[in-house]
Parts: structure tokens; C-alpha cells; sequence
């Protein structure tokens, strides 16, 4: 017995054909049941009278169709997909097809091929999404997401590092971003700065729940309640919001995932392996990644305010702590001790309270009512014991002083320790 598989249209013209060949309906209904003129009834009905139902089973069926790319593109395509980009989604491996080796090749072509060759999964075949809905602001502006994503960037070419991204959440437009080190208070200083003198003084920036952004032992007895990250956007009369969930600030995240795949594989074409590269290699781009993939707010205006000219950006984004003056005239801060320059300035400043402004390039000030005051160091801290508590703008320099001195002791160890008591002197005796 032969096993025939047909469509739901044939289907439906078989049930017709055996409805006329019973002379059930006439052949007026039967043209108007089936769409079709008299002379192609005639045809179909000779056909199934003489063959049977499978006369009505298309001819086409699993032949190529005509439009169909030659084996050999096909070959040509996934071959250059598997050398170059196979860890590539089908719409960036068509865009490189496209510009690096001129071949025009259909997005949807490139999807099913790489599903064929199990380099893509269907979506069909992922686990479902869960997206809480929230409108975005009608301003550009409004609010700006930032947070920083610390990831192999340069993959095994280089050192991990953080990007530090904002976004804004009416358009989806990437506004600033900058690979750092690590994710500190005088990166997000530095950077806002820079976004800020770019673009103004947006309504408010929403954060996670980082100590760079809010203080996070609620029962302090001493200081303002603010960061420092906090006090500058209190100057700027900008606010911070906290999210409660990563899942609140989608934007940000979601770009995330995006650019540890888009950016990740641009810097490998681009045979970048270091952050100086690579934050020039940013403004490009982001320009092209704005392009694609930025919306058109609801509202025109913008909502970013200028910087008033009494605001002096580069002192509100340093690192600002108050200390007082001994009668000695000298200060301590960061485990360094300054001292003052006996002048008429100075000199009357005993037991009062002055600014230590740090800033992100390390430059260092000491005012007071707006007035800069001389000094000079007077004794570097340079130990460190294991009961230290170290800031986190401090952390990157203080791990590396950590493992040089490590690296000291562990050369200078004194071979009366006990795990090397007994050697290096066996030498010195002679056997019997």
C-alpha cells in the first residue's frame, strides 16, 4: 500500500471530486466550491478517474525550487562562516558576509543554513522569555541607566576589564561608554564627567544598588547619608535612582548581552587586546551601534540641562573628604600625612576644617573657602597589615603593593623557617 501525504487544499479538492464523481453536486457547484473554471474541473476529474488521488498531489512537491542558491554558495558561505564567525548570529554573520566578503546572501538564507549545520539554534527550540512591560520616558534625558559589566572583552587577547555604559532609556541610544580596569567610584567620576560635559545634566541616572551609589549601611551615625558618586549628582541637582532588581533596568542589561557579542567579535576583527585600543575604538562604534538599533523618542525636546558656568565640573567629580588641621598645621588622609606651609594663610587655620579635593588623575588639593593652600608630604604609609581596610577606589593599587611585597618576603625568607629547616646545608656535612 502506498502511503501519499497531501495538503489541507487537497484535501478539500479530493472531497469535492468524490462528491462530483457520486453526482452529489453538479458542476456549476463544483467550479464554485473549488475556484476553478470548467475546463480545469474537467481536468482534475479525468485525472482522478484515471489515477486516482494522487493526481492531485503537486509535482513540485520536494523538488528544488527554482530560486534556489547553487550547492556551491552554499558551500562557500558556511565554509567562510565556520572559519571566521562561528560563534556568530546569523544577522551579524550576514552583515560581514556582506561588507568583508561581498556576498549578498539573505539573512534568513544564512539563519537556516546555520540551523542545518547546528551552528544556530531555532528559536522555537529556547526556553520562553518572561519581559516585565514598562514604558519608556518620552524624553531624551529623562533618565539615563549606567552600570558597568566586568567580562573578558578582549577575550584571551587581554586582561578582564569593566565597560561602563549609559544609556537612555527613551531612545535605547547608548550615550557614553568606557572600558576601565575595574568598577570604582573615581571610574564612574571620571565618565560621568565626560557624559555630563557631552550632553548636560540629564533628570536622573538609575543605578543598581552598588556602594558607589548609595550607602549601604542605613544606621551610620556619622557623614551626609551620600556617596561620593551621590554628593557630586546632589551638586549637579541630578538624582540617582536604585533598582531593586536587575530585571528593572532591562535596558542597560539587555544591551549588555548584546555588546558581549557584537563588540566582543568587532574588537577580534579589529585585533584590539587592550583598554587604550579599545576606548578609542568606541566612538565608532557606538555611532554605527546607535544607528541600528536607537528609537525615536515619543516627545522632540530634550530633556538634558545645561551645566550653569559657576560649576566647576572638574571639582565636583574628585573625591572630596573634609579633615581638620592640627596646630602642627598638618592633615592626614589616605594613610598620607601632609603638611601645611607655615604662611599668613595658614598659619590661622589651626583646628579648622578644610576640603581634601582628590582627583581621578591623581592630582591632589587642599582649600579652604575656595582657596588652595600649599603643602608638601611629609611620610608615606607603606605598610599594610592584614586588619587594613581599604577603599575601593584604592583597591586596584593596594593589590598590586600587596604582591610585591609578597613577592619581597618570599625572596628574603629566612632559612630557619621551618619548612626549609634542613636544607641548604646538607652540603656543610660529610658522610662518614
Amino acid at each position: 500500500m502506498t502511503v501519499v501525504s497531501m495538503s489541507a487544499k487537497e484535501f478539500s479538492r479530493l472531497d469535492v471530486l468524490m462528491d462530483l464523481e457520486a453526482r452529489r453536486v453538479t458542476v456549476r457547484d463544483a467550479c464554485g466550491l473549488l475556484r476553478l473554471k470548467r475546463r480545469q474541473v474537467f481536468r482534475l476529474l479525468k485525472g482522478f478517474r484515471q489515477h486516482g488521488a494522487v493526481c492531485l498531489v503537486s509535482k513540485r512537491r520536494g523538488q528544488p525550487g527554482n530560486n534556489r542558491l547553487p550547492a556551491s554558495v552554499r558551500d562557500l558561505v558556511m565554509t567562510i562562516i565556520k572559519e571566521r564567525y562561528p560563534d556568530f548570529g546569523p544577522t551579524l554573520a550576514t552583515e560581514k558576509l556582506r561588507e568583508t566578503h561581498g556576498c549578498p546572501v539573505s539573512r534568513e538564507t544564512v539563519r537556516k543554513w546555520m540551523i542545518e549545520d547546528g551552528l544556530w539554534l531555532d528559536r522555537r527550540r529556547r526556553l520562553p522569555s518572561v519581559h516585565q512591560p514598562r514604558n519608556r520616558r518620552e524624553r531624551r534625558g529623562e533618565l539615563i541607566q549606567i552600570d558597568g559589566s566586568k567580562h573578558w572583552w578582549f577575550e584571551n587577547r587581554g586582561p578582564q576589564c569593566t565597560l561602563l555604559a549609559y544609556i537612555d532609556d527613551a531612545t535605547s541610544q547608548l550615550m557614553h561608554a568606557a572600558f576601565v580596569p575595574s568598577e570604582s567610584t573615581f571610574d564612574y567620576l571620571r565618565e560621568t564627567h565626560e557624559y555630563v560635559t557631552a550632553h548636560g545634566r540629564p533628570i536622573a541616572f538609575y543605578s543598581d544598588k552598588h556602594a558607589i551609589f548609595r550607602v549601604s549601611n542605613t544606621e551610620a551615625e556619622s557623614g551626609d547619608g551620600m556617596t561620593q558618586f551621590g554628593r557630586a549628582l546632589h551638586e549637579l541637582n541630578i538624582d540617582i535612582l536604585c533598582a531593586n532588581t536587575p530585571a528593572a533596568k532591562g535596558r542597560v542589561e539587555r544591551s549588555f548581552g548584546t555588546l558581549q557579542d557584537r563588540l566582543v567579535k568587532e574588537m577580534r576583527l579589529a585585533g584590539i587586546s587592550t583598554i587604550e585600543a579599545a576606548n578609542a575604538f568606541l566612538p565608532g562604534f557606538l555611532a554605527d551601534h546607535n544607528r541600528r538599533f536607537a528609537k525615536e523618542p515619543i516627545s522632540p525636546s530634550d530633556a538634558h540641562r545645561p551645566v550653569p558656568q559657576d560649576m566647576v565640573l572638574e571639582d565636583i567629580f574628585a573625591w572630596n573628604e573634609e579633615r581638620t588641621i592640627t596646630r602642627n598645621l598638618t592633615l592626614q588622609y589616605d594613610k598620607v600625612l601632609f603638611l601645611l606651609e607655615p604662611t599668613e594663610l595658614t598659619r590661622p587655620l589651626a583646628r579648622q576644617r578644610v576640603t581634601v579635593i582628590d582627583y581621578p588623575d591623581g592630582r591632589l588639593a587642599i582649600r579652604h573657602n575656595g582657596v588652595d593652600l600649599p603643602y608638601r608630604t611629609y611620610d608615606k604609609l607603606r605598610r599594610v597589615t592584614h586588619a587594613a581596610i581599604v577603599e575601593n577606589k584604592r583597591l586596584s593599587e593596594v593589590l598590586a603593593y600587596v604582591a610585591q611585597r609578597q613577592q619581597e618576603r618570599d625572596e628574603q625568607r629566612s632559612a630557619k623557617a621551618p619548612r626549609r629547616r634542613g636544607q641548604g646545608e646538607r652540603h656543610m656535612f660529610k658522610t662518614p
